[in-house]
């Protein structure tokens, strides 16, 4: 007899539902336990257009799909994004970056949003040094290889040293070697398989440099990374050559092909006539249809033996078998003076040092000054009034006519003006402006503006009635806007030292000077530093009293930022809620100079194995230390 349920005397009948609620019933279960297991779906699962390009390129079988244990081991979960922190610095990389608050997109008020990273395209050389050789030379080699690293780093490049071991990856390779080539012939055959092995990309001697502002023609459309047609620069002979994979290695087959390898006994004359053709054995092995020729090349600077034998004798005079350790390092040091001379010439203007609301905060611009001294200063040069191979009427710089420095309380926007800029944290900013060592909240609402830094440093640029946010826009397009970003360097107060900047300016800057009150006339040497700049009319210089007041209120105010203490944190959230425009514009450059360092970083232990690395060069070692 079946069993009668009852509730408080009442029978009662329990029916189920029909199936299509069931069936509804279920699905909303089956939802609901799939988002609490695998959570919602993330913007991240989305393919980018470049992920189906590549896609299409390289198909691949989809994998199954691993089935989720939950009791299983707990997985880390994945980071907010890549490389999205250094220190105390945080970013987040959106096209929504000219967002005024980047609170509004992260939800989180410590991360700022930058614009995406820029794809690096590869730009390759190929160095093998063959027999064993004095350690000097190898030395100077690499010493050259980095230079050429740096130089190509900083228009926006990623460089990359090959050697024969890519070369052997290559699927010709074999084919390569059944013909036995002349030594100099399989050298040249040999860069070309690294290269076709590593694919579409540029072709560089570690010899050809860029030597040009950042937005010249041939630098910015190399920078595209799309090269339709396998080319050659016309005046570089064979010192950049760009293309596609498949171009590139239908190259090197046509090469191997030719029946002059073939029967090398009777066509010894005939290759040995090729290599001395402009553009070496290669080049003129392929047709125009193969390889095609582009005449403009005015960006790049090609030290080959025909430029050093006819322009710079005092290094050539030293390449010799006995001297050759000694000809390579005069020849980095040229090198490296012609990219920082190129550099001073893109700036006919000088270099300004924004100084927004200058009274009380001359400390802030010290080491703007340092780095601005540095810049002005002529470099070391084996030959001081000598050019670049693809600038003969360049302007040598002279120390008794040194780059302008000036000091601007306000930033402008002109591509002859290089501007380098210290953006306080707005705790900072207070209490060197306002001369206050302790802040409270009544004295920022009796005393304090809000956001006085970023209003007195656009004003020139937006005038008085602009808002904040318009301001802080205006600010994040002079630092990281691809047009305006290599016209200015910005640092941040808190931060004490720059150790990247070799890399930013693509050569080595000059750290000390002999002021010995000889002749400024440039010579070999060390040259006499440029003065700092005069004063801004209207504005009393600070004694050395005020100033040592200032430094120890700038080392209080830095140690306060980074403290852990629970009442200074919020005395410093405080600060930054009365200045959101000043917070947002910090937050923004520290986070930006940061990635930069990131950026770099990773790439330098990537490539740390090969040469041309800084500690193969012998300057590794503690330069990357916060």
């Amino acid at each position: 007899m079946p069993i009668q349920h009852t509730i408080f005397g009442r029978p009662v009948r329990l029916r189920v539902p029909p199936r299509r609620f069931q069936l509804l019933f279920g699905i909303v279960i089956f939802i609901t336990f799939s988002l609490i297991l695998f959570g919602p779906p993330s913007s991240a699962d989305i393919p980018t257009v470049e992920d189906v390009k590549e896609s299409i390129k390289n198909p691949k079988l989809p994998k199954l799909p691993s089935v989720y244990n939950p009791f299983g081991q707990s997985a880390h979960q994945p980071p907010v994004q890549a490389n999205s922190t250094s220190g105390d610095a945080k970013w987040f990389s959106d096209w929504k970056w000219r967002n005024p608050f980047s609170s509004s997109i992260t939800l989180d008020e410590n991360r700022a949003v930058l614009p995406p990273l820029n794809v690096r395209p590869p730009i390759y050389t190929f160095y093998d040094s063959g027999k064993k050789q004095d350690v000097d030379i190898t030395e100077a080699e690499n010493r050259l290889l980095l230079a050429w690293r740096r130089a190509w780093w900083a228009q926006g490049f990623k460089p990359q040293v090959l050697g024969r071991a890519e070369a052997q990856k290559n699927p010709l390779y074999e084919s390569m070697q059944r013909l036995d080539l002349d030594p100099k012939f399989e050298v040249e055959m040999v860069r070309w398989l690294a290269w076709g092995h590593m694919g579409t990309g540029i072709l560089a001697n570690w010899l050809a440099l860029p030597m040009a502002t950042y937005d010249n023609s041939l630098l910015t459309y190399l920078r595209r990374g799309e090269y339709p047609k396998l080319t050659r620069i016309e005046s570089l002979q064979n010192g950049i050559f760009f293309g596609e994979k498949q171009a590139i290695n239908d190259a090197i087959k046509k090469a191997l092909e030719t029946p002059l390898f073939h029967n090398k006994t009777e066509n010894v004359d005939k290759l040995e006539a090729l290599g001395k053709k402009d553009g070496g054995v290669m080049v003129n092995l392929l047709d125009k249809e193969t390889l095609d020729i582009d005449t403009k090349g005015d960006g790049v600077a090609y030290y080959d033996s025909n430029s050093i034998v006819s322009k710079y004798k005092v290094v050539a005079e030293k390449l010799t078998n006995t001297t050759q350790a000694e000809g390579l390092s005069l020849l980095a040091i040229l090198i490296n003076s012609h990219l920082h001379m190129t550099w001073q010439n893109s700036f006919p203007d000088g270099i300004a040092i924004l100084k927004p609301l200058p009274e009380h905060t001359t400390a802030l611009t010290f080491e703007a000054i340092d780095i601005a001294r540095n810049l002005t200063q002529c470099p070391t040069s084996p030959i001081p009034a000598s050019c670049p191979p693809n600038r003969p009427k360049c302007k040598p710089c002279v120390s008794s006519h040194p780059l302008n420095i000036q000091l601007l309380p306000h930033f402008r926007n002109t591509s002859t003006l290089y501007t380098i800029g210290t953006v306080p944290h707005p705790y900072t900013f207070t209490t060197l402006r306002l001369q206050k060592d302790e802040i409270t909240a009544s004295f920022l609402r009796r005393t304090a503006e809000r956001d006085m830094w970023l209003f007195a440093a656009t004003e020139e640029l937006l005038g008085a009635a602009s808002a904040g946010e318009t301001r802080v826009v205006r600010f994040k397009e002079a630092v990281a806007s691809p047009h305006t970003s290599s016209h200015s360097l910005w640092l941040t107060a808190e931060r004490e030292s720059q150790v990247d900047l070799d890399w930013i300016y693509g050569f080595h800057l000059p750290q000390e000077a002999a002021d010995d009150g000889k002749s400024e006339t440039p010579v070999p040497g060390p040259e006499r530093r440029p003065p700092p700049p005069p004063p801004l009319e209207g504005v009393l210089k600070p004694d050395d009293k005020e100033l040592v007041t200032e430094k120890k209120r700038l080392e209080t105010a830095r140690a306060m930022i980074k403290s852990t203490d629970k009442g200074r944190i919020r005395i410093v959230d405080m600060v930054e809620k009365w200045n959101l425009a000043d917070t947002e514009a910090w937050r923004f450059a520290r986070a930006w100079s940061a990635r930069r360092r990131v950026e770099r970083r990773k790439w330098e232990e990537e490539e740390s194995k090969f040469a041309g690395a800084e500690a193969k060069a012998g300057q590794g070692g503690g330069r990357w230390s916060d």
